[in-house]
């Protein structure tokens, strides 16, 4: 499968199977599909596609080039087939089978310390931290429970991640403290290294926490929006008032004792915010230089949900965005825009190409009262209820259908340039947009494409100017 497009005076081809990205000229770039398409036709040398090539294309784009050229130009094009950078095969579609059969090993565990909120986010799936149920504190005893569950359940793998999520966190910090000072106090006994990480909104957020974190979390997500406006308009508190201003000095300390790195401002757009670069752009002019900022994910009846009329103006966004940080970083001003950050050195990541995101069969989500569930999205769906901390796993059958659940699995996956990028998306969203783990949510599909293009060529950008990330 091949995939090519123009960005920013960029022509860029991306060898989908191989991840293999070539820039290149115009007279390439025209002649990429018709060389596929002679291959496929049994023809295999230069002089013969060349010929085939011209005599297709009589009187068309290509009488503008002579023979020599686009016989110079089919070379090149067959040269990195040979190199198997081009054109190539999908090898790894065949394993795919023993990948189902693999030994089931959990990894992570998103701990819901806190089913309550001290925000009103307008947009929030959690509905204010009670996710369809009561609100609720997990205790330490069902914390050391879970952590107890995930070093029993983790195999031979020693390094092992929770995050501890809400509602808001801080709510009860006595506890994070606890469980983190419990997971650390086992980890020689076990072989094992946690991983702690945390999201907040920062309302509670202070130089004693702060200092905790620091010490012993390996990633804190910032909860913040954009500028005060927007952020205002979507994360007010319970009374209506604003969260902008006491909780941006919050971050940006946070984010300096940090020493810019290990931590992210996320934020979320909306319909009323198309012009989200603006956010991003403002984040970093605020001294941020983590960024994630993301589209709403809900339904179309809200005022502030994406619609597919949107699609254009985000695309177009992206780009300018895309365009921005290029500028910033010539300019010795680079932030990382999460979704911007792609590998190309090695080519898609295979376990991901065949495993998924992880969740349901890796990743564990734990409410406050020790249930499992595949992950926060699907918390208080008892459809996906699998047990508990006190029974473990009793319907390993939900297990089952997440680790079966792949790129090769979602019949709308299979034609998607960037689906070894996304490795299929999330499984949340396919459920709830299209009744099915292995559906897809379409809007989610086209603007994730948008950010795989971008991000490479930015890529072929800082490439191109000899500079290396």
């Amino acid at each position: 499968m091949v995939h090519q497009y123009t960005n920013n005076g960029y022509h860029i081809v991306l060898d989908v199977n191989s991840g293999s990205v070539h820039l290149v000229d115009e007279l390439v770039y025209e002649l990429v599909k018709p060389v596929e398409e002679a291959l496929r036709a049994g023809l295999a040398k230069e002089a013969e596609i060349t010929d085939h090539i011209m005599e297709q294309d009589a009187g068309g784009r290509m009488a503008s080039y002579t023979r020599e050229q686009t016989a110079e130009a089919v070379g090149e094009l067959l040269s990195l087939k040979e190199a198997d950078m081009l054109y190539t095969e999908d090898i790894y579609e065949p394993y795919i089978d023993s990948m189902k059969k693999r030994e089931t090993v959990v990894k992570a565990l998103c701990l819901h310390i806190a089913h309550d909120c001290n925000l009103a986010c307008r947009y929030c799936f959690a509905e204010e931290g009670e996710y369809h149920g009561r609100r609720a504190l997990m205790s330490f005893e069902v914390g050391k429970k879970a952590l107890d569950f995930l070093v029993a359940n983790s195999g031979n793998r020693v390094n092992l991640e929770v995050d501890f999520f809400g509602g808001e966190p801080l709510m009860n910090w006595d506890v994070v403290k606890e469980l983190v000072l419990y997971g650390r106090g086992i980890e020689k006994e076990h072989n094992k290294r946690f991983r702690f990480t945390m999201t907040t909104n920062g309302v509670l957020l202070d130089d004693e926490k702060l200092a905790f974190i620091n010490q012993e979390m390996g990633n804190l997500v910032l909860s913040l929006d954009g500028r005060k406006e927007v952020n205002d308009r979507m994360r007010p508190h319970r009374g209506g008032q604003g969260s902008y201003d006491e909780i941006v000095p919050k971050f940006r300390h946070a984010a300096d004792s940090r020493d810019q790195m290990n931590y992210y401002v996320r934020g979320t757009f909306t319909r009323y915010n198309l012009d989200f670069a603006e956010d991003v752009l403002h984040f970093a002019d605020l001294g941020f230089e983590q960024i994630s900022v993301e589209p709403v994910v809900a339904d179309e009846n809200e005022d502030y949900a994406i619609r597919e009329e949107d699609i254009p103006a985000i695309e177009q966004e992206y780009d300018r965005l895309a365009k921005a940080l290029l500028e910033r970083r010539k300019a010795g001003k680079p932030v990382n825009f999460f979704h911007f950050m792609i590998d190309l050195e090695g080519g898609p990541c295979v376990a991901k190409r065949l495993s998924g995101c992880g969740s349901g069969c890796e990743y564990l989500a734990v409410t406050p009262w020790g249930d499992f569930y595949p992950c926060h999205q699907f918390v208080g769906q008892e459809e996906f209820l699998m047990g508990t901390v006190d029974t473990g796993i009793v319907r390993p059958e939900i297990q089952q259908q997440f680790k079966d659940c792949n790129v090769y699995t979602k019949e709308k996956c299979k034609d998607c340039f960037a689906k070894f990028y996304c490795s299929g998306g999330c499984a949340a969203n396919a459920y709830h947009f299209d009744g099915s783990i292995n559906g897809a949510y379409d809007i989610g599909c086209r603007l994730q494409r948008k950010r795989v293009e971008c991000a490479i060529m930015m890529k072929a950008a800082l490439s191109e100017d000899g500079e290396t990330e």
